[in-house]
């Protein structure tokens, strides 16, 4: 069901993988490993072919806060979070369209709210702009009141 409303969604073909993952504080992020003979372009394209971030704590203590008592599967949480890592980078290449049509060079949160207009349906789409106002007023409030030496 997950990866038939990502197809909906999002026009995706495929999904992430879904092995198992550990639940860490920080995402997970592969290193580099250089031996003598490479190259430095075939040492970078090794990193990003290993380099995955991983939401899978976010996820659950979202869900402990939600539901206090309610247990989750490492597998239903890859699930969860390749759902999550697809969403986000459909999103984020529909945000990257919009700049390339007006001529911009960055992504402000105007070229967000609309990619997630575009991408999501109705009410999904409606709830997910009020949640990244409210994010982003939080964090403008929190930045405005750090006092600067």
């Amino acid at each position: 069901m997950v990866f038939h409303t990502l197809r909906l969604f999002c026009g995706l073909t495929r999904v992430g993988k879904s092995g198992a993952e550990c639940l860490s504080l920080r995402p997970r992020v592969a290193h580099p490993v250089r031996c003598p003979k490479q190259s430095p372009t075939e040492v970078s394209k090794k990193w990003r072919e290993t380099c995955r971030q991983s939401y899978s704590t976010y996820l659950y203590q979202v869900l402990t806060q939600v539901y206090a008592f309610t247990q989750i599967s490492y597998k239903a949480i890859s699930i969860v979070n390749s759902f999550v890592v697809d969403i986000f980078e459909c999103i984020a290449s529909e945000a990257s369209h919009l700049i390339h049509y007006n001529k911009r060079q960055t992504i402000s949160a105007r070229e967000i709210q609309r990619a997630i207009c575009l991408k999501l349906p109705g009410e999904l789409a409606k709830h997910a702009i009020s949640e990244g106002m409210k994010a982003v007023t939080k964090y403008t409030n929190s930045i405005s009141t750090i006092p600067t030496d």
